[in-house]
């Protein structure tokens, strides 16, 4: 049964609710320490991102108030011009159960914009009048019917995702950790349970940044039946993608949680519903203590915090897609967050005045270059019926890139000499270089990057990574060949500018080492 109802929420609670969650350090390790480990060997969790998942996202664009029209314009758009070189996932991001997010502001200690989504409340905890959000009679939340027509009636997404399947592509949503604080208030029954919310539900636990969620206790009956109820629903109506946010990290608040028990709840209610879903986890930076318990429990996880057309966010990528390296592979991917190129926060929401990136050219060839070479999820962020046509064509449809992203191996960092590792301090002086390897032939890719403000030639000695022999060298960003290699390699780079080459080592070539001076010594020497 799927009987909607539109519910205000009560008043005169006397609850005073925090503006961030209280967790205790023990609850926080009592989390970490749960004993709801998973059984690899029937979860979904290998079924789905095979490659990393490429896609799009609609929050740098339209924060939380995306409706089934911008939607399906974006979609019919991803068909026409970007799902043959890979795009499939198109994802709503948050809020999607409000019939007008935003509409208002409040007075919330962590509020940065104009119609940040928090709910209003009232002195004593309870939400002001008309606060209204469509729940199902187990407390589940339904899209806003007003924003997502298609799902009146109690059809939920269903429509919009048969719609996306229609074209070959895949649907995904964003959801907020635990429960709605209305289903808290109006203690709503679980299904398949003789429990309510108020048995599971952590009242005060929300997310620093938004007040609408309470977190879920695991160690309560009922609390992994809540969400297989979820996932169940999701399954329904044909989700092929999660968006969890609020699982890990900080974005923005002044405390780090890492919600192990919420996040193996969600990876056994996906196995549960029998449907294969990507877990993407957000938001970050992931604490890489926690990596193993990643690996077991999620897809992918973002290892920034929210990144935007800044240089500053991507010169710190550079360290944080470092240290994930080791985690690159398997299935699970480390996430760089998504991609802010073309037209972003319209209507000057969610970040800054609405604008076409920020990032230079030369930016953007690097951003790009990092994130393939780093395997990271590619998730544009853009309203793509207005990007430029030729920045779409450049960075989104170049097939040898995203061959990069998408089958190569060993990926590393070799060099970076940044303000982090230069102690001289020479911004000048910045530069960094990636290296793969192609799976299906022995190739080598080699990324080169200046980090620093000047043009200036950035290279690599072959015997960093035990290079033999000569190569052809092929520029990926051009789609050309360029020339013979042997011993080392370097380019001109414009200040931020990348380059990403594919090395082929040219058969019959001497195997021997080759030193740096570019004086051969034979091996009987």
């Amino acid at each position: 049964m799927n009987l909607l109802t539109t519910i205000s929420a009560v008043s005169a609670l006397s609850l005073a609710v925090l503006t961030g969650c209280n967790m205790t350090s023990s609850e926080t390790s009592s989390q970490v320490s749960s004993p709801a480990a998973q059984d690899n060997t029937t979860s979904l969790l290998t079924k789905v991102a095979e490659k990393p998942p490429l896609g799009w996202n609609s929050f740098d664009a339209w924060d939380s108030r995306v409706t089934e029209e911008d939607y399906r314009k974006t979609v019919d758009f991803m068909a026409e011009n970007l799902l043959e070189h890979g795009w499939e996932y198109a994802v709503i991001d948050y809020i999607w159960w409000n019939p007008e997010p935003g509409a208002y502001n409040t007075k919330d200690s962590y509020v940065r914009r104009v119609g940040h989504p928090n709910i209003r409340l009232n002195e004593d905890g309870s939400m002001k009048y008309p606060e209204a959000v469509t729940l199902d009679e187990y407390g589940r939340l339904q899209p806003a019917p007003e924003r997502f027509p298609s799902s009146a009636g109690g059809k939920g997404f269903k429509p919009l995702a048969d719609y996306v399947h229609s074209k070959g592509m895949k649907f995904g949503i964003h959801i907020m950790r635990g429960m709605h604080r209305q289903a808290w208030y109006l203690d709503t029954p679980i299904k398949g349970t003789d429990k309510t919310a108020r048995d599971i539900g952590k009242f005060n636990d929300h997310a620093g940044w938004l007040n609408n969620m309470f977190g879920i206790d695991q160690r309560n009956e009922g609390a992994q039946e809540f969400y297989n109820a979820m996932f169940e629903q999701y399954a329904e109506w044909g989700v092929d993608y999660i968006k969890a946010d609020d699982m890990m990290g900080s974005c923005g608040a002044p405390f780090h949680s890492y919600f192990a028990g919420e996040i193996e709840m969600m990876r056994k209610a996906i196995d549960n519903s029998g449907r294969p879903m990507v877990l993407s986890l957000s938001c970050g930076e992931a604490p890489i203590a926690h990596a193993n318990h990643l690996e077991k429990n999620a897809n992918m996880w973002r290892v920034s915090a929210d990144f935007w057309d800044r240089w500053e966010d991507l010169s710190r990528s550079f360290q944080l897609l470092d240290k994930w390296s080791p985690f690159i592979g398997g299935g699970t991917w480390p996430d760089a967050d998504m991609i802010p190129f073309g037209r972003l926060s319209l209507d000057d929401r969610p970040h800054g005045k609405e604008r076409m990136s920020k990032f230079t050219t030369d930016e953007k060839y690097s951003l790009m270059t990092l994130f393939s070479m780093a395997r990271s999820p590619l998730m544009i962020g853009a309203e793509l019926t207005t990007t430029p046509m030729e920045e779409i064509k450049t960075f989104f449809k170049n097939d040898e890139v995203l061959y990069v992203n998408q089958n190569s191996t060993n990926n590393r960092q070799i060099i970076r000499v940044d303000q982090e590792t230069d102690k001289k301090g020479d911004k000048d002086a910045y530069y960094a270089a990636w290296y793969a390897e192609d799976p299906a032939n022995g190739d080598k890719f080699i990324a080169l990057f200046n980090l620093g403000s000047k043009a200036k030639e950035v290279g690599f000695k072959f015997e960093m990574e035990d290079m033999r022999g000569a190569y052809k060298v092929r520029d990926l960003w051009a789609q050309k060949q360029i020339g013979e290699a042997e011993v080392k390699f370097s380019v001109e780079l414009p200040p931020h500018g990348a380059g990403l080459y594919r090395f082929s080592r040219i058969p019959g070539s001497s195997e021997a080492w080759v030193p740096p001076t570019g004086k051969r010594k034979h091996n009987n020497q």
